[in-house]
């Protein structure tokens, strides 16, 4: 609150694993000023999130290799009440919205689906019923209906009003990767990053069922889920 002068932040893991290979994503909160927020490496600093920026809220990611957190209070000419503040998370991997940043929207690989109904925090069965754009926060929102709810960590899905056992939720994926609305059923799978749900692998249905079936009689499924 009402930031002066600056401060070096350095973010470690809360396990004694090792520091390297891990990814730093910040986010600002609403509303955060007063402060620009740089990548500081042995006195080099790079600019994250400035001050006053209309992209403030959007997330910020880079290897922990990369450096520590400069955090350098800006001048202010009135003395109105300021307040700088930022959610981090520390991943494993360099992954940006839950997909890998080498290739944001390339199709999952068999095995990889079948990894992600196993570690994912969310999988559900549904369809696509509507696709809000958001060119701002280089994002689109993807509004679901679901039918069958195999495991969610947080409350994302709930009861549809209609009820019928179908469930409602949204989740979020990168603009660039183009996603529209359409028929059929798929399976969606993802985590949670800053208390939103991100979209991974999303096989259609009937491709999942098909590799999961394969799988399942070559014994080579690493979980198994109830596919009737």
């Amino acid at each position: 609150m009402y930031p002066t002068g600056a401060l070096i932040v350095n973010l470690r893991p809360n396990t004694f694993s090792p520091s390297r290979g891990l990814t730093v994503c910040i986010k600002p909160f609403s509303g955060s000023s007063g402060a620009n927020i740089y990548l500081e490496r042995t006195g080099e600093l790079r600019l994250l999130v400035q001050d006053g920026s209309s992209h403030a809220g959007q997330v910020q990611c880079f290897s922990l290799e990369q450096g520590g957190l400069f955090v350098e209070a800006t001048p202010q000419q009135d003395i109105s009440r300021r307040t700088t503040g930022f959610q981090y998370e520390l991943t494993s991997g360099r992954r940006r919205l839950g997909h890998t940043l080498s290739a944001p929207c390339r199709p999952c690989s068999d095995t990889e689906v079948l990894l992600a109904v196993c570690t994912s925090d969310f999988v559900v069965r549904g369809s696509i019923q509507d696709v809000t754009h958001v060119p701002e926060r280089q994002e689109s929102v993807i509004h679901l209906r679901v039918s069958r709810l195999y495991r969610q960590k947080s409350r994302v899905f709930q009861p549809a009003p209609e009820g019928h056992g179908h469930w409602q939720g949204r989740i979020l994926t990168l603009l660039e990767c183009g996603v529209r609305p359409g028929h059929g059923d798929f399976l969606f799978t993802g985590h949670m990053h800053f208390g939103e749900a991100q979209l991974g692998c999303a096989p259609r249905f009937s491709d999942f069922r098909r590799t999961y079936r394969d799988a399942e009689e070559r014994g080579l499924n690493p979980c198994e889920i109830g596919m009737e």
